[in-house]
This record gives structure tokens, sequence and C-alpha cells, in this order.
């Protein structure tokens, strides 16, 4: 791997070396199924299928692509194979113009029609409608279209969490969360070789690919991949403050580069997160999506996950009143108590009592102190030891 001189603007690009180079293309070689709701059938499509077919299509309604990425966990993990996170999304970025609302619209009209070609054959298409194909093929659709950003996502469906998103990007003010998550790879020339060349790829004869770090220097980007350190700057930025991600990557192993600075950072993570999800239903459901989306085939790391959520909330919170705090800490038990009760850790309950302090301007006497988790039972075997059946709060 090599990486460019000391200008600001060349340090964050790199040469990727042969190995990074096969590894990307064994990512863009492995057919990936897009699960159809329904009656309809699961695709089986390679995601450079994907890319050189949507360009293509794009390019002949008139939309210039200026160039293809790959980006977040999988490109970090064509840089780095032991990242300690592996992959789960596809994520690939088209570089277009989105000047209005019908551009948006041919976006998706594209990315449909595409769908549609890669159906199998004996499958009857007359009475298939683009709507139709949304509803059995699109797991998630977003627009963003303001005065710093305007982009928009297609999210595939795949059971397994392995989505190939499609986004299509005009302008993003902020492309990262932390360092190690804002590797870029331009997939240009991997995807030209492949339509010009008759020679397969060897260590001597392959094509040169770039990459490019969002986070401003490439090689100190990649130490804190190596080093499994968390770094990242202004998280006030970032929806959501980037705050469910730093506890990911605190339990699979990644450490900040200052103590000090981080939890400086803590209290930014916190204050953006409870902006963006003031409500505690909107936090419920951000935590519970968060969770199945990045914690498929890890069940166990839940609910530390959740455990590591609550201490930062509890150490590092100073933007919410005192009986906001609780309700939050408390449903962050409740839910951990939750993953703890699928996994069978804990004996059959049908009611769990989370203890806490009332607020205290509440004088009422009939004000109840304790909160009722409702939690559904557990399949469990019968067991004679004796468990605690609360947790605290606070």
């Amino acid at each position: 791997m090599s990486c460019g001189g000391a200008s600001d603007q060349s340090r964050r690009f790199c040469v990727l070396s042969w190995d990074q180079v096969q590894r990307l293309d064994s990512i863009l070689g492995e057919a990936v199924p897009i699960h159809g709701r329904g009656n309809f059938p699961t695709l089986s499509v390679q995601p450079r299928q994907i890319v050189q077919v949507v360009r293509a299509r794009l390019e002949e309604r008139g939309v210039c692509v200026k160039d293809v990425r790959l980006n977040g966990s999988a490109a970090s993990h064509v840089l780095h194979q032991d990242t300690g996170l592996g992959y789960k999304d596809l994520d690939l970025i088209f570089g277009v113009s989105l000047k209005d609302d019908q551009a948006f619209r041919l976006v998706k009209d594209v990315v449909l029609d595409c769908i549609f070609d890669f159906l199998p054959a004996g499958v009857s298409k007359e009475r298939i409608s683009a709507l139709t194909l949304k509803e059995a093929y699109v797991q998630k659709l977003v627009k963003v279209c303001n005065d710093t950003d305007r982009w928009s996502l297609i999210s595939l469906s795949n059971n397994t969490g392995k989505n190939v998103e499609l986004k299509f990007v005009d302008s993003l003010r902020r492309q990262f969360e932390f360092s190690v998550d804002s590797f870029q790879i331009c997939l240009d020339s991997l995807l030209l070789f492949d339509r010009c060349s008759e020679t397969p790829m060897s260590e001597s004869f392959h094509p040169t690919v770039v990459g490019e770090s969002v986070y401003g220097d490439f090689r100190e980007a990649m130490e804190h991949l190596c080093q499994r350190t968390i770094a990242t700057r202004s998280p006030e930025e970032i929806r959501g403050g980037g705050l469910l991600k730093y506890c990911h990557l605190l339990v699979r192993g990644f450490r900040p580069s200052s103590e000090a600075d981080m939890k400086q950072m803590q209290r930014y993570m916190c204050s953006r997160f409870f902006i963006d999800f003031s409500d505690i239903g909107e936090q419920q459901r951000k935590l519970e999506a968060y969770l199945q989306n990045h914690f498929a085939g890890m069940e166990h790391k839940r609910y530390e996950c959740l455990m590591t959520l609550h201490q930062v909330v509890n150490e590092s919170t100073v933007c919410l009143m005192g009986h906001e705090r609780r309700q939050t800490l408390s449903l962050i038990s409740m839910l951990a108590l939750k993953v703890l009760a699928e996994q069978n850790a804990i004996p059959t309950v049908t009611n769990v009592t989370c203890y806490y302090q009332p607020a205290p301007y509440v004088q009422d006497i009939n004000f109840s102190n304790y909160y009722i988790a409702h939690v559904q039972p557990p399949q469990v075997s019968p067991c004679s030891n004796s468990y605690q059946t609360w947790l605290p709060c606070s």
C-alpha cells in the first residue's frame, strides 16, 4: 500500500496493495442474496453486476456518474482484514447530480428497473409494477435534500442483515462517524479492467486502485484501524452523535486515543443523540433497530453493548432533566434484561421491578416510585438457583 506525499490533499489518498485488490475483487464477485417478500423469489447478484448495470442504466438516461465507491465496514475490511468488526452491509456510493426532485425520482426508477431485469427466468413480469418491486425488494428508501446534504439511499433486502445499500450522493457534509469507518475505495479502475482486459489479474498485472480516508489523513486512520483506536472530531455534527457506534466499538475491543478527550466528546455524543431522538419511543425504536442490524449472529454481545451505553449515558448526559435521564436509563436496563431473557440467561419472569428514586418535585403520596417493565417470558428449563429479578436503574 503506497500513500501520498506530504500535502494536506494527498494525505487523504493511498494506492491499494495487491492483497487488498484481491480482497476487493473477492467482495465484488461474491453473490449476495436479495430476499423478496411474500412469493417473490430471492435474487442472487454479484455487487459488481449491480454497479455495472445501475451505472450503465443511469448513463443511458442522461445521468453522469462521476465515480462509484465502496464505503464503510466493507472498505475497512478490504484495507485491513483483521479489524475485529467484520462487515455486514455493502455500501456503494454513486457520485451523481441531484439538482431537483425529478433527478431523485429518476435514480429510484433506474434501480427498480434494474431489479426487474435481475428477476430470474420463468417469473411472469407482465403484471409487476415498480411499486410492487419496491415493496418486495427494497428494505429502506431515504431522501435527504437540504442546504448542505443532497443524497438518496436505497437499501435492498437481506434477511441476514447483509444489505446492499446504494447511495446516490450529490453533496454530503459529514461522510463518517469515526476514523475507522472513514474509508472509501474507488471502484472505477477495477470495473474498467473487468470490461476491457482479457488477461486475468495478477500481482504483476492489475489495475491501480485508490482508497481515500474522508477523515483527512489516510495513514493516521489506518493506524487507528490496525490498533483498534477510537478517534473522531466534532461528534455533534453526526446524526445521533455517533453514540451507538461508539458503544459498539468499545464492545468490540476498540479504545479511545485519549481518555480525557473522549470523556468530553461523550457529552457531545449524548447531547446530539437526545436532540435527534428526544422521545422515549423514538429512543426504543432506534436502540432495537441498531441491535437487530449490527449484532445479527452476535446476539451475545447485545447485553454488553447496552450496559456500555447505560454507563456512558449515566456518566455523560448533561442535557436532560432528571426524570428524562432516569427514564432513558430505565429503558436501557429493560432492554438489557429482555436480551438476557431471550438468551435464557435469567429465569422465567412476567414482571420485573426496576427501582429508581422519584424526582424531587414529586410530592404526591400516591406516586409510585418503581417501574414495572413487562417482559415476554423466555422458554427456559427449570432451574433451582435463585437470581435477582430486578436491575438498578442508576
